[in-house]
């Protein structure tokens, strides 16, 4: 996880132009999943803006929605780059929590 977390950091700078880092909270799933998410400002209705050039799409979402779309471009990335299977896992286990979060269409936006 240490060699991935400058990689998702790096997924987020190029996702959301308003991103400038911050402190970061790491999740663990009960499927055995885990990802990262901005630590949110005291703002409960704070929205991230992501855009991705690769597809052309642009979502709002919050800081945790803008954590997993980023998680899942780094997982994605890194098992086609490695071909590591374990990685695969983990990008499935975390898209199946994604289908299920309230804010699912725009994380999926992204990461189509």
């Amino acid at each position: 996880w240490v060699a991935l977390e400058p990689r998702v950091f790096g997924w987020m700078d190029r996702l959301c132009e308003d991103y400038c880092g911050g402190i970061w909270n790491l999740y663990t799933l009960n499927n055995g999943g885990a990802f990262m998410a901005p630590e949110p400002d005291d703002d409960d209705d704070e929205t991230w803006v992501l855009f991705n050039a690769m597809n052309g799409n642009r979502a709002e979402m919050s800081p945790e929605a803008a954590g997993i779309a980023a998680c899942l471009m780094t997982y994605s990335h890194h098992a086609c780059r490695t071909e590591c299977y374990a990685m695969t896992v983990h990008y499935y286990r975390l898209r199946d929590y994604a289908l299920q979060h309230p804010e699912c269409s725009a994380i999926m936006r992204i990461i189509d």
